[in-house]
C-alpha cells in the first residue's frame, strides 16, 4: 500500500513539473540564453579592458621617455592625446603629466590646465587635490602675494591632504611682501606639527630661521675709529 502511494506521489510531481515546464519553458530558455550571453559579454569586456590598459600603459611609458629625453612639447602632446583615449586612471595621470610638461615653457597655460582639472566634475577626485597643489606651486611665483594668500589660505586647513605644502607656499608668499610675522606663523605651524612630511619640515625650519634673523634688531654701528681700521681704545697698535 505504501509503495502504491509513493508511485502516485511521483506521478503527481512529474505531472506538475511537466505543466510548469510547458507553461514557462520560454522564460526558462530565455533566462538560460541571457546567462550564457551575459557571461560571454563579461569575458569580452574583461579582455577589452585588459588590452586597453596594456595599450595605455605602453603609450604612457613612451610619453614618459619623451619627457626624459627633454622633448617636452612632444611629451605634452603625447600625454594630451592619451588623456582623451585611455581608461580613467591613465587618462587622469596623463592630464597631470601634460600640464607638468607645459609648465616648463608656459606656466600660465599650465595653471589654466590645472584649474581645469580641479573644476572638472568628471576628473578623477583622487587627483583633483594634486592639481590644486601644482597650480599653487606655479602661482606663488607670479601672483600678487596678497591675492595668493586669499586664494589658498582655505586649503591650509586640516581637511586638505597637502595642507603642509600649501602652508609652506603661503609662508613664501608672505616673505615676498616682507610680512615676516605672518611668514613666521606659517613656517612655525609646519615645524611644530609632527605630522608634516620630513622634507617640508626641514625646509620650513630653515625658512623660519631666516625669518627670525630678519626680525632681530640691527647690530649697533661700530665706532668710527674702529671702522676706519684704528684699534679700539686701550689696545696697542699692531706692530
Amino acid at each position: 500500500m505504501t509503495e502504491f502511494f509513493r508511485e502516485v506521489d511521483e506521478d503527481v510531481r512529474r505531472d506538475r513539473i511537466i505543466q510548469i515546464w510547458t507553461k514557462y519553458r520560454y522564460i526558462f530558455i530565455g533566462l538560460a540564453v541571457l546567462l550564457v550571453a551575459g557571461t560571454g559579454a563579461w569575458r569580452a569586456y574583461e579582455h577589452y579592458r585588459d588590452e586597453a590598459a596594456e595599450s595605455a600603459g605602453s603609450k604612457f611609458e613612451a610619453a614618459a621617455q619623451l619627457a626624459r629625453d627633454g622633448k617636452s612639447a612632444e611629451a605634452a602632446a603625447a600625454y594630451e592625446a592619451l588623456s582623451k583615449t585611455a581608461p580613467s586612471g591613465y587618462a587622469s595621470l596623463a592630464r597631470l603629466r601634460a600640464a607638468a610638461e607645459i609648465s616648463a615653457g608656459d606656466p600660465q597655460a599650465a595653471i589654466k590646465a590645472y584649474d581645469g582639472m580641479a573644476d572638472d566634475p568628471s576628473f578623477n577626485p583622487a587627483f583633483k587635490d594634486v592639481a590644486k597643489l601644482r597650480a599653487a606651486m606655479l602661482r606663488v611665483d607670479s601672483d600678487d602675494p596678497l591675492d595668493f594668500e586669499r586664494r589658498y589660505a582655505p586649503l591650509a586647513s586640516d581637511t586638505f591632504p597637502y595642507r603642509f605644502q600649501i602652508r609652506e607656499l603661503l609662508g613664501l608668499a608672505a616673505l615676498k611682501r616682507k610680512a615676516f610675522d605672518t611668514a613666521g606663523r606659517w613656517f612655525d605651524g609646519i615645524v611644530s606639527d609632527t605630522r608634516a612630511p620630513a622634507g617640508v619640515r626641514t625646509r620650513a625650519g630653515a625658512l623660519l630661521g631666516l625669518v627670525q634673523s630678519s626680525l632681530l634688531p640691527n647690530e649697533k654701528t661700530a665706532p668710527a675709529e674702529t671702522q676706519a681700521g684704528n684699534p679700539p681704545p686701550g689696545d696697542k697698535p699692531a706692530k
